[in-house]
């Protein structure tokens, strides 16, 4: 399994949703996931963007966009030895409800052994995150 997934439904408007995914380096204000990530590039996310992620039991990753569809979706990719992972966040709703996919895709000749051995810390991390951005969006909808 090279593909792990969390969806979440929010409480919230997309748009306000939206706000918090691409505000990248606040992520550690509403997940525990994130230690911090430091933006390479100034201005507002756009593909190209580059950022420098670090998390709890991983190492320091740089990650760049590769697609935004604004107020809708980014995903961003990082590279190790023999993989490439892209991560893909998707806002989906309407006025006051919204619902959130986080995924990642693991590829290249060492994808599949790489997800295996981190496929519980991938699946809890995406868990972790879904829950904390709809704690963080519901709380600022109030």
């Amino acid at each position: 399994m090279t593909h792990f997934q969390s969806t979440i439904d929010i409480q919230a408007p997309a748009g306000r949703v939206w706000a918090a995914l691409r505000n990248i380096e606040r992520w550690s204000e509403w997940t525990p996931t994130i230690t911090s990530i430091r933006l390479l590039d100034p201005g507002p996310i756009a593909v190209g963007t580059r950022a420098i992620v670090r998390q709890p039991k991983l190492l320091p990753a740089r990650w760049q966009v590769t697609e935004v569809d604004e107020g809708r979706e980014f995903t961003w990719i990082t590279f190790g030895p023999g993989i490439r992972v892209a991560a893909r966040h998707l806002v989906e709703g309407a006025a006051s409800y919204s619902r959130v996919t986080l995924s990642v895709d693991f590829s290249g000749p060492l994808a599949p052994l790489a997800a295996r051995l981190t496929s519980g810390l991938n699946a809890r991390y995406l868990d972790l995150e879904a829950r904390g951005l709809k704690k963080y969006a519901e709380a600022e909808s109030r």
